[in-house]
């Protein structure tokens, strides 16, 4: 009777309170009326099963932990519960009736946590158990013997977190420097983890374990709740707290169970609802994100404040760094375990002594202590009535961004909002969201990163990365490079369809502000006027003298060639970690380099287009008879040069004398990054479609390509791609049957179509979150022999596959395939001829039609 009662007053109950939620979106509440709803569960149990002698039993309690004791339990979550007995003696009679107790719970559907424990148990620590001990922080008496939980809450725990408080400390934070990095150290993810990623609620709950541990240590005993954390700590942390409750409850509601990730669906429905937001009006998805993430940055912010209070677990060089770290105080600025503390505290009025602390943490790669930061938030508000001057402003500015460490006291300047007393347009784009799949980073953040990746490019493992490093030091100003990173994308804060210009003119303001000089004011300027000028140029044919000398045109001077190419490269490179492939980084150097000869005039430089021309041509010829060769470039366009290397340009010769033994050549081999797979073969209609269509059928991500052909129609067509499923990694023996396949279906022996569908098949059919809309572009005037076709589509299984029978069945050639993809954006782009020539209008708009019926089909 207890049992059916108790579970129909559980789900009454639950079911009101979930109805209020949806109703009212209050977070807060409703795990406070949970957490109330299974108190009453648990002391009509206790009631029940363990006093039916009557009253209490005696040296004996029940103890709620963790969220419980916190009283926050959330729609699904767990409940933690401590048996507390005074000693043994109570363990044998009580065994089954807490037995029981719990299997009531159990069968109720509640996820239970229960630890039976003595007094003395709790007394000891457990290494092997820091979670358990974690949670005794929050502990909290439900029911039995309120005398023996005292003993454990006033007299027990206070000895017991004094004595081990520095070691648990020190778990703790290690525990969350290990979960950070699990999360890539950033609060900025597309789906984060409301609970665990950094900057959720887990942090909070970190920085409110650490603020008490550290307060007990001080005072000797348990603090008051709500002395813990500072008055601008609280008024951060207080409403990031009752927003990230209100996302947590609507998750556990929307998914019926504890699944705490926020995922990109989940996004759009809790900003059509108002979610955490107290707001009547709409908001979309990107600006419902945009509070979450300032909320996450606040949590995240003075977590890793209280984490730097406690010393890493580092080697004795590290030890010994940081000693040498500590030899950098002056008369301004003590430096202690690589935090800057004021020598004279009331120093920190005078603006100039306030800035220079962040040029002189970005110099050395040092962190404010917390002192230094209460200090400067404390003159804010004095400091933001009566800003610096322009002038002023660009020099404190301009000492920070030419430092080493520059990203991070941006940061630093951000959090405490001093950035934008220097630069107000940045207050457009704080925590900006871009919903596209394919930016991985908040706009202003993307900014921090790209300015990073500059200044860590020479100390990079990767010779990508070197390379643009040495070319940062050629630079004669690189502090405006550095601006121009901050204010390139401004133009997003403000809504309209082209983020350049707007951001241009926005620049264009800030700079009068900051009295720049006309001819600093004109760099920027080009910079954000041309910051997307390169990745266009990548979807033409660089290996064209054409496509080069327009592109010099539009740049004018080898100054403004090395900054635009750098800030090309910091700008991909901040948009994911994924972003810059090494085919792009190669390709925005081959383009810097093409142009600088240009620029230079210098014939004799080895990647000047004529000249390797000439070394090439000689060379192979040289290696392989002459006539052969010849007849084999004969056609060819001067890209194909460009393109491959000597030794393989000789196989390639090698493997079209082969053809009339076997009329279809392959070669396979594993790069670094992707595999690569050469087909020549005689030309015939959709051989490109068809072993794009092979790649898909087999699940490969096909991330470039090259076609080309000769006057006696060989072809040489390479497929650069990923094995998505690690099919021919972990499998040798497939390496052949992949090659048959192919062979196979170019051959015409199998049924692609019956492949791609049993591809479709066997793919988990997801929903596309971003929208992509079909867009086709012609342009005759960037090539003088052929047409580009610009197709942006959304991507997809087989698409090129899909793009590529359409021009064979329009009767179109493909010369050039630039493959592309941003996110779940594809951007192709096909130089196209048709009987030898560009294609007439008519068929551009025959070819239109077609792709995009074939592509909006789908």
């Amino acid at each position: 009777m207890l049992r059916t009662e108790l579970r129909d007053l559980y789900a009454v109950e639950s079911a009101r309170i979930q109805q209020d939620f949806v109703a009212h979106g209050d977070g807060p509440l409703a795990i406070a009326r949970r957490t109330e709803l299974v108190e009453k569960v648990l002391l009509r149990l206790w009631s029940e099963i363990l006093c039916q002698g009557g009253g209490d039993p005696k040296n004996f309690a029940l103890v709620a932990l963790g969220g419980f004791g916190r009283r926050a339990l959330f729609p699904h979550s767990d409940v933690d519960i401590l048996f507390l007995h005074a000693d043994r003696s109570t363990e044998d009679k009580l065994r089954d009736p807490i037995r029981t107790f719990c299997q009531e719970l159990w069968d109720l559907r509640l996820k239970l946590g229960p630890t039976t424990r003595t007094l003395d148990e709790c007394e000891q620590f457990d290494p092997q158990n820091v979670e358990f001990t974690i949670s005794l922080l929050d502990c909290r008496h439900v029911a039995g013997d309120r005398e023996l939980f005292e003993r454990l809450h006033e007299k027990v725990l206070p000895k017991f977190f004094l004595r081990e408080g520095n070691y648990i400390i020190q778990q703790l934070a290690e525990v969350t420097r290990s979960r950070h990095a699990k999360y890539g150290n950033t609060v900025f993810h597309l789906e984060p983890n409301i609970k665990e990623a950094p900057g959720g609620l887990r942090d909070y709950n970190v920085a409110c374990w650490m603020a008490l541990l550290s307060a007990m240590d001080q005072e000797r005993r348990w603090p008051a709740p709500e002395t813990l954390l500072s008055e601008s700590a609280q008024s951060k942390l207080t409403p990031a707290l009752e927003f990230l409750t209100s996302v947590r409850a609507f998750l556990h509601y929307r998914q019926g169970r504890d699944d705490n990730m926020l995922a990109w669906e989940s996004q759009d429905e809790a900003a059509a609802r108002r979610i955490g937001t107290k707001s009547t009006d709409n908001i979309d998805a990107a600006a419902w994100m945009r509070i979450y993430f300032r909320h996450a940055r606040a949590v995240h912010y003075e977590c890793l404040r209280l984490l730097e209070s406690v010393p890493a677990a580092r080697s004795s060089l590290y030890k010994h760094f940081h000693n040498w770290r500590s030899r950098l105080s002056n008369a301004d600025f003590s430096v202690v375990d690589g935090l800057i503390y004021l020598q004279q505290p009331a120093a920190i009025k005078d603006p100039e002594l306030l800035f220079r602390i962040f040029s002189f943490a970005s110099h050395h790669g040092l962190k404010l202590a917390m002192s230094t930061e209460s200090r400067i938030e404390a003159v804010l508000p004095e400091l933001a009535k009566s800003p610096p001057p322009g002038p002023l402003s660009w020099g404190y500015l301009q000492a920070v961004l030419v430092e080493p460490h520059a990203a991070e006291g941006l940061r630093a300047m951000h959090s405490l909002g001093l950035l934008t007393l220097l630069l107000p347009e940045l207050k457009l784009i704080d925590s900006l969201v871009v919903r596209d799949f394919y930016h991985r980073f908040t706009v202003d953040e993307h900014s921090f990163l790209a300015i990073e990746c500059l200044h860590r490019a020479q100390q990079s493992k990767s010779e990508w990365d070197q390379r643009y490093g040495r070319l940062l030091e050629e630079l004669e100003r690189p502090e405006l490079l550095y601006l121009s990173l901050l204010l390139h994308d401004v133009g997003k804060g403000v809504p309209g369809e082209n983020h350049v210009v707007t951001s241009l003119e926005i620049a264009q303001k800030c700079m009068a502000r900051l009295a720049l000089d006309q001819a600093d004011r004109e760099t920027i300027s080009f910079l954000i006027g041309s910051h997307l000028e390169i990745s266009a140029t990548l979807r033409r044919d660089i290996y064209d003298p054409a496509t080069i000398q327009t592109f010099c045109d539009k740049i004018g001077t080898p100054e403004r060639l090395k900054m635009l190419c750098l800030l090309t490269y910091a700008d991909i490179k901040a948009v994911n970690p994924e972003a810059l492939t090494p085919w792009k980084a190669e390709n925005v150097w081959q383009l810097y380099i093409a142009a600088s000869n240009y620029m230079s005039r210098s014939a004799d430089q080895p990647l000047h287009a004529e000249t390797e021309k000439d070394e090439t041509v000689a060379r192979l010829q040289v290696l392989a008879p002459e006539a052969k060769i010849n007849s084999f470039l004969e056609g060819l366009p001067k890209r194909y040069l460009r393109t491959y290397r000597p030794e393989e340009i000789l196989h390639h010769l090698e493997m079209s004398n082969k053809l009339s033994a076997e009329p279809v050549q392959l070669h396979l081999a594993r790069g670094r990054h992707w595999y690569e797979l050469t087909v020549v073969t005689n030309d015939r209609p959709f051989l490109f479609s068809k072993i794009a269509g092979s790649l898909a059928a087999w699940g490969m991500n096909i991330v470039k390509a090259d076609a080309f052909s000769n006057s006696e129609g060989v072809v040489v067509d390479t497929f650069y791609f990923t094995d998505r499923f690690r099919t021919l990694e972990l499998n040798m023996p497939e390496w052949e049957r992949f090659r048959r396949s192919v062979t196979e279906v170019v051959g015409g022996e199998a049924d692609l179509d019956r492949m791609l569908r049993d591809r479709g098949r066997s793919e988990s059919k997801t929903i596309a979150k971003v929208k992509v809309p079909t867009r086709i572009e012609f342009d005759d005037q960037s090539s003088g022999s052929s047409t580009l076709v610009q197709v942006i589509a959304q991507d997809r299984i087989g698409l090129l596959h899909r793009i590529s029978s359409r021009f064979s069945y329009q009767e179109c050639n493909i010369e050039i395939a630039l493959i592309d993809t941003e996110g779940q954006m594809a951007i192709d782009v096909f130089y196209l001829t048709s009987g030898g020539s560009k294609l007439p209008s008519e068929k551009q708009e025959d070819l239109k039609a077609d792709l995009l019926e074939e592509l909006q089909a789908a």
